[in-house]
């Protein structure tokens, strides 16, 4: 008896010692070190203005990266993000400037969304094709396919008759910029859809082995395609925020490195490549560092070739650590790559 309890202690300290080391945690050691180091050596960091408009970044970066955080749970990577991001909603505002309803111009750019999601999922699913180059090539398409037939500029603005929409992403409540709100609820909602539904346990299941998921049952090609569904949806969403917010949508946002901060935010913050693991407060920790990182880069003027480098740098060293904290062996190898 005395063995039992002594091997119990033990064990429940050997737990507490790796929560309190665990990548959640650093990330979050480090996000506290690098906001204190800012405000002390920028002077400009620590103004009202600034932390405006770093919540504000931080909002958009963090509501797509709970998109990817699905997706990369479940085992796969979605670069389309980008794209859906900025064509339906682009598409929205264009068609209420061309004088069509906001109710019309809202259910085509969400049926421009769905079919895309939908799109992405059965080739993912049901034709095989790896993501990767499903959603590089998908996002491509509706890239160009919002070009080519909608856009009229490439900042498409927002038009009085949006007003209804406008709440998404102006004003404040209590001080907090809505565009921050968005992202707390869009949190709220993936976190419970991930931790307290079927659907959520049966994409971590997915991620963690998809041969041993289908066996117990899981209709994994649907879910496949509901991941990816999800994930444009959100982007969608993200996208009306960052509209509202700057009265318009720069639809060219797509040849941005903007992807690159989404998978970084999400790798960064604890989500292994390997998936099925992780969850919305990873995406939450990721999203605070990294934002703070970019804002802080910013005010220091370095240029653009220069923090490219530097989050290049970054993420490839998650990457690798990501590898080495969740090494695939030959049964998650089995499950193709993403």
């Amino acid at each position: 008896m005395a063995y039992a309890g002594a091997s119990a202690r033990a064990e429940s300290l050997k737990a507490a010692v790796s929560g309190l080391f665990s990548q959640k945690t650093i990330v979050f050691a480090i996000f506290v070190v690098l906001f204190a180091l800012l405000s002390v050596f920028v002077p400009t960091f620590l103004t009202g203005a600034n932390l405006l408009a770093l919540l504000q970044s931080v909002a958009i970066l963090g509501i797509l990266a709970l998109g990817m955080a699905v997706v990369i749970i479940g085992r796969g990577i979605d670069i389309s993000m980008i794209a859906s991001l900025a064509v339906p909603p682009g598409i929205l505002l264009q068609l209420v400037q061309w004088g069509h309803s906001v109710p019309y111009a809202v259910t085509f750019s969400l049926a421009v969304a769905i079919v895309f999601g939908l799109l992405n999922g059965w080739l993912i699913a049901y034709a095989e094709v790896p993501s990767l180059f499903t959603t590089l090539a998908s996002g491509l398409f509706l890239a160009g396919f919002g070009q080519v037939f909608f856009f009229d500029v490439d900042v498409v603005q927002w038009s009085p008759d949006l007003h209804s929409l406008s709440w998404m992403g102006r004003g404040d409540i209590l001080g907090v910029p809505k565009p921050v709100i968005m992202f707390a609820l869009a949190a709220v909602v993936t976190a419970a859809f991930l931790k307290l539904t079927k659907l959520g346990a049966f994409i971590h299941a997915v991620g963690d082995n998809l041969l041993a998921a289908r066996a117990t049952g899981i209709s994994t090609r649907p879910l496949i395609v509901l991941k990816y569904l999800v994930a444009a949806l959100i982007g969608v969403f993200a996208g009306i925020v960052m509209a509202a917010s700057l009265e318009s949508m720069p639809t060219r946002v797509f040849n941005s490195t903007l992807i690159y901060d989404v998978v970084l935010v999400v790798v960064l913050g604890g989500i292994g490549l390997s998936g099925g693991r992780g969850g919305v407060s990873n995406v939450v920790i990721g999203t605070l560092l990294i934002g703070t990182l970019l804002n802080g880069m910013t005010l220091m003027d370095l240029s653009y070739s220069a923090q490219n480098f530097i989050k290049g740098l970054i993420l490839l060293c998650a990457v690798v650590l990501d590898s080495l904290a969740n090494p695939r062996n030959e049964e998650t190898a089995q499950q193709g790559d993403i």
